[in-house]
């Protein structure tokens, strides 16, 4: 009798478990950096006296100390074979810095806990993308990445909301709020500990450890890898921060008090879109979903130009919340197909660098267009680009697949 040929395996319909608890680390951590950061710049200048000036340079060493860690903390995810250990101690870093502010009566303490708590982000960040990659099903990572992000967002706008809640409750108590923020840190170190495990990676005992930054492996990361690279980082110069959508919002007769609601609202859009079209990414061409995706920035930025009545510019706030929920999870997936699995850690690294810079570069220039020539001209030059951007992908969309023998 003839032996029936077994049937192939159906493709998981459901994420894995780990996915959710990766998302809902990122949240737990993001609700409580949130509360602090959206106090913190207050609270620095009004309890500790602390001049303008120095704020501004605290955060600039904060973001670029997260840059840098960054790629080395990708890389030796790569050499070392784990991805887990270093996500944790990031997250483990993070956490023990949140008690440092609530403790703070100088402005050097809250700028080592600021440092602290960005050699934390930047040392968790690559590794636990990769580790996303790793434990997402072939065919499933856009949907992967998309939750990762709007759970990660749900925290950007629950945080800011109940620190203002908390503040209203408590008159004022900025070291009482930034005691609460300390709890879901530390839930989302524990959550990571006992709730992920990493997938094992195949490597023989006796394999040497191959250095990750070698020409060899640097080449190995291939064309489509480094033009995904550069696409990310002309992308982030029309993505300057969204502190100038809130400005923009207040040039409209925003009360001041209501201020934080901008992004709580940008980030309601961004929250709810991501796993959607995380899941679209999954069935449709990349380069055609990015590409709606920088249309929809150049709509919001043509918005945001043409005036800052509260209509015009909660419309264009809600489409750059759009934009962002079409194309974050997007490019973490490009970056994720695009590289081999041993070299996703230092992949992530370099994008994340790249991207970062950019954003620290858009921010500047916006805020020179903005003192020189007007909020207009901010937004008008965030469209150019948008369109640059989208011109490179019409150059390189053929190259943006992910090559079949890499699937």
């Amino acid at each position: 009798m003839p032996q029936s040929t077994p049937r192939p395996a159906a493709p998981p319909h459901r994420l894995p478990a780990a996915i959710w608890a990766l998302g809902f680390v990122s949240l737990l951590m993001d609700i409580s950096s949130e509360m602090i950061h959206s106090l913190l710049p207050v609270f620095m200048v009004t309890v500790l006296g602390t001049s303008l000036w120095a704020v501004g340079l605290i955060e600039g060493l904060a973001e670029a100390t997260a840059l840098i860690v960054k790629v080395f903390s990708g890389v030796l995810s790569d050499y070392w074979g784990k991805r887990k250990p270093l996500a944790l101690l990031g997250y483990g870093l993070g956490a023990a810095s949140k008690p440092l502010f609530a403790l703070a009566a100088t402005t050097g303490l809250v700028l080592g806990a600021r440092l602290l708590d960005r050699v934390g982000k930047g040392l968790r960040g690559a590794p636990r993308d990769a580790m996303v990659a790793d434990l997402a099903p072939p065919g499933m990572r856009g949907a992967a990445f998309g939750l990762r992000q709007s759970l990660d967002t749900v925290g950007a706008f629950v945080g800011p909301l109940l620190a203002m809640g908390l503040m209203l409750l408590w008159a004022n108590d900025f070291r009482a709020v930034f005691w609460v923020a300390v709890i879901p840190g530390f839930l989302a170190v524990a959550l990571l500990l006992f709730g992920v495990r990493e997938p094992g990676r195949e490597r023989a005992p006796d394999a040497p450890r191959a250095n990750p930054i070698s020409r060899a492996n640097l080449k190995r990361l291939g064309a489509p890898y480094w033009r995904v690279a550069v696409l990310g980082a002309v992308f982030m110069l029309a993505r300057f921060s969204e502190a100038f959508l809130l400005l923009r919002a207040m040039q409209g007769g925003l009360p001041v008090a209501y201020a934080p609601l901008v992004l709580v609202a940008m980030n309601a859009v961004y929250s709810l879109g991501a796993y959607p079209f995380g899941k679209l990414a999954d069935r449709m061409s990349h380069s055609a979903l990015l590409a709606w995706g920088l249309g929809v920035l150049v709509a919001a930025d043509l918005l945001l130009a043409a005036g800052s009545h509260w209509g015009t510019a909660g419309v264009g706030i809600a489409l750059w919340g759009l934009h962002m929920a079409m194309t974050q999870g997007l490019l973490a997936t490009m970056v994720a197909e695009t590289a081999p699995a041993d070299l996703r850690g230092t992949a992530f690294g370099f994008f994340n660098l790249a991207s970062g810079l950019a954003l620290l570069l858009a921010s500047t220039l916006a805020g020179v267009l903005w003192d020189q020539l007007g909020a207009p001209a901010t937004f008008a030059t965030g469209a150019v680009f948008s369109l640059a951007a989208l011109a490179l992908l019409g150059i390189w969309r053929k190259s943006l697949r992910l090559p079949a023998a890499a699937a």
